[in-house]
C-alpha cells in the first residue's frame, strides 16, 4: 500500500520560510518521479515542482528561484523549501507520485 504523508505546514509571514517533508512508502522509490501540488481555495490544483529519479527539477514560474525540491532516496524522503514567500502560496500542498496523494499540508502566508 502506498502512503504518502507530508508535514511542515504552517502560518508565516510575508518574506518568511517553511520546509515541507513527504514521508513515502513507496515501491522502488528511487526510481519514481516525486512533486508537490498546491490548490488555493477556488482555484485548480497546479504543480508546483518534481524531481525524477536522476535528480532533474521542473519548477512552476510563480516560484522559481524561491522554491527548491530535493529528495533523499535512503530516508524515501521528499522535501521543498519555500524561502520569500508570499501571500500567493497560500493553499493546501500535496505530495505526489504517479496515482498517489497525500492527505496535504496547509500552508498558510499572512501578516
Amino acid at each position: 500500500q502506498v502512503q504518502l504523508v507530508e508535514s511542515g505546514g504552517g502560518l508565516v509571514q510575508p518574506g518568511g520560510s517553511l520546509r515541507l517533508s513527504c514521508a513515502a512508502s513507496v515501491s522502488l522509490f528511487s526510481f519514481q518521479t516525486m512533486a508537490w501540488y498546491r490548490q488555493a481555495p477556488g482555484k485548480q490544483r497546479e504543480l508546483v515542482a518534481s524531481i525524477t529519479s536522476t535528480g532533474n527539477t521542473n519548477y512552476a514560474d510563480s516560484v522559481k528561484g524561491r522554491f527548491t525540491i530535493s529528495r533523499d532516496n535512503a530516508k524515501k524522503m521528499v522535501y521543498l523549501q519555500m524561502n520569500s514567500l508570499e501571500s500567493e502560496d497560500t493553499a493546501v500542498y500535496y505530495c505526489n507520485t504517479v496515482k498517489y496523494w497525500g492527505q496535504g499540508t496547509q500552508v498558510t502566508v499572512s501578516s
